[in-house]
């Protein structure tokens, strides 16, 4: 599959901030807000979780990722933490599940992490400013859409004056395929 676009992040902005907009009134009504955001976060880290492996395009440990995402959740749940750390605890999840998915160097993950706390902060900075928990959270997505912007990797060049170009480098290994082929067709005469 390929990557997701800035308008399926924009998209999952709106189904999340919606969604938790309307469950969270609704649920408060039964239960402690403090239980009910703590349910929301980890209910709306885990869909946003299985929406970033169903989008990658990977197809080796989606279920042992979902798994481990699981049985964390589970785990922070349990240490009793305080929503602030709480809330840090899921998006460090999230966090590492779209590097491991979608950021093949460390210098594009450390850029993912400062996605996630830009988001944060303009998540926070929405809250104070409105306290609405619908724009809050569209606040943090409409940040987290931009992760389609970072590269997945950074090459190094080759030196200075020295152009690497993607074409190049695939027309360098079929050039090298061929010569493969070519010394096993010869050894084969």
């Amino acid at each position: 599959m390929r990557r997701p676009s800035f308008m399926e992040g924009v998209a999952v902005a709106l189904v999340a901030s919606l969604g938790v907009g309307i469950l969270f009134p609704a649920l408060t009504i039964l239960f402690a807000p403090g239980f009910v955001l703590r349910l929301l976060i980890a209910a709306t880290g885990l869909l946003y979780v299985l929406y970033l492996l169903r989008r990658s395009g990977e197809k080796v440990g989606r279920i042992s990722s979902a798994a481990l995402w699981s049985m964390s959740a589970a785990l922070i749940w349990l240490m009793g933490l305080s929503l602030p750390l709480y809330l840090l605890a899921h998006l460090g999840l999230v966090w590492l599940i779209r590097s491991l998915y979608y950021h093949a160097s460390l210098i594009s993950a450390l850029l993912d992490l400062a996605l996630v706390l830009f988001g944060l902060a303009a998540a926070v900075w929405a809250m104070l400013q409105t306290e609405s928990l619908f724009l809050t959270l569209w606040s943090f997505f409409l940040v987290q859409a931009l992760f389609v912007v970072i590269p997945d990797s950074w090459k190094r060049s080759g030196g200075p004056g020295v152009i690497r170009d993607d074409a190049d480098d695939s027309f360098q290994q079929a050039y090298r395929t061929a010569q493969a082929a070519l010394a096993k067709l010869s050894t084969l005469g």
